[in-house]
């Protein structure tokens, strides 16, 4: 029987099986960091062969939805050109990869799969891992056959995936902030215009759901973690961070722990553009 962990995330190992094996699968380089938003000179470097490159902050955002944080959520028939450029199609799984701590992935992930597409896969590990793995690269653009995906959900605020409202966040059981510690704390703020964190919120960093090499962490060590933040047995559990990116990864990291966990897409760029919202700082 195939676990949670498997929807959600792809091994090195089973990816290349799978094309060995001449089974068809969909490529996605979401290369993404917030000091280099743009990843496509590193994709035309070297990328997984075939993959195709995607930009998170033009086709996995958009910039023209106001009060809706830093990265707001396309809309699906905008969603649907861009898969169909990148080649996605029915009844053929797609892999999304990135060389950051899984953020560009996981947000691919979560935004595809809230438009309602099916098989959508994070690679573990990401580029790294295919690289450790020993496999081989391919430099220059892709062009791919179009695809014939169809999105199902316009409103990806109300799609296939839970998301909370700033309203919704500040009465969910479990909220967890996805930042970094100092940045939960208040102590710096190097994006929005407020720093501290949502009242009643707790830290789990995104980055300590991977182990050393970037994969997610083993399935005691990740429940454990969630048990840790009160997330095992909660009720209602939610995620977000600076801009809906990273808390991408939370989600799903909870999804392959079997916790259907919902995602604050405005995140603290949305929370702290209104200065009547409360802000906590410090621990807790």
């Amino acid at each position: 029987m195939a676990s949670a962990r498997n929807d959600v995330f792809v091994t090195v190992g089973e990816l290349r099986e799978h094309i060995v094996s001449g089974r068809p699968v969909t490529l996605l380089d979401v290369r993404w960091t917030l000091a280099e938003p743009d990843g496509e000179p590193a994709y035309l470097t070297g990328h997984l062969p075939g993959a195709v490159y995607v930009s998170l902050d033009d086709d996995l955002a958009d910039h023209r939805l106001a009060g809706r944080g830093r990265h707001p959520l396309p809309s699906g028939s905008d969603l649907q050109a861009a898969a169909r450029r990148w080649g996605v199609r029915k009844g053929v799984p797609t892999v999304v990869y990135d060389d950051w701590n899984r953020a560009g992935s996981a947000r691919a992930w979560w935004v595809l799969t809230a438009a309602g597409i099916d098989d959508v896969r994070i690679l573990d590990g990401g580029l790294a891992a295919w690289s450790a793995a020993g496999a081989d690269l391919q430099s220059g653009p892709i062009t791919p056959v179009p695809g014939d995906v169809d999105v199902i959900h316009d409103d990806l605020y109300r799609g296939a995936r839970r998301t909370l409202t700033a309203e919704e966040a500040a009465g969910v059981g479990v909220l967890l902030d996805a930042r970094a510690p100092e940045r939960f704390r208040g102590d710096v703020e190097p994006m929005d215009p407020v720093a501290g964190h949502i009242p009643g919120a707790v830290n789990l960093p995104s980055t300590e759901l991977l182990a050393g090499d970037g994969a997610l962490l083993p399935e005691g060590r990740l429940q454990a973690l969630l048990a840790d933040r009160g997330v095992i047995g909660a009720a209602d559990v939610g995620a977000y961070c600076g801009s809906g990116v990273t808390a991408a990864l939370a989600v799903a990291s909870l999804a392959a722990a079997g916790v259907d966990a919902a995602l604050f897409p405005g995140s603290w760029s949305e929370w702290a553009s209104d200065p009547d919202r409360p802000v906590a700082r410090g621990e807790s």
